[in-house]
């Protein structure tokens, strides 16, 4: 989680929110990221986005078993959504997320019966300081 967190602080040098993930596959770094929805002005661009992409290119497959995805805020419904279609089995975040968060605190996708993949979800992981990049980052833009 500290090293989601050292990619989140990189965001901020190109004006993206301080939101980063990576994906560990077996124990080794497989992919890592920061959001780029402003620079590249795409809704799609999230973090965990970009690395289930890189990590499916990578392992030459797009079920991402035995990994575990690490990301700084609580993944939001599509997210969560590209976290189940890759099989991705556990997910850590560390700031929930009270307006977009899809891992129990908007709604919970992660155990939906209804669903073909179950996703074990371990949240608030360094939580303060995941939320203390964000109120950073948000505090300085409302000052410019």
């Amino acid at each position: 989680m500290r090293v989601a967190l050292e990619e989140a602080a990189r965001a901020t040098a190109v004006g993206e929110v301080p939101i980063a993930a990576l994906l560990v596959h077996k124990g080794a770094l497989l992919a890592r990221s920061h959001n780029y929805r402003e620079t590249w002005q795409d809704p799609t661009a999230h973090a965990e986005t970009i690395v289930i992409r890189e990590a499916a290119k990578e392992l030459r497959s797009w079920r991402l078993i035995d990994t575990i995805l690490y990301v700084t805020l609580e993944p939001c419904a599509m997210c969560l959504g590209a976290i189940i279609l890759a099989r991705i089995p556990r997910v850590v975040f560390g700031a929930r997320d009270p307006k977009a968060g899809a891992c129990g605190s908007v709604m919970d996708f992660t155990n939906e019966p209804r669903l073909n993949h179950r996703v074990e979800v371990a949240g608030g992981i360094l939580e303060e300081e995941s939320q203390a990049l964000l109120k950073q980052f948000f505090q300085r833009l409302r000052a410019e």
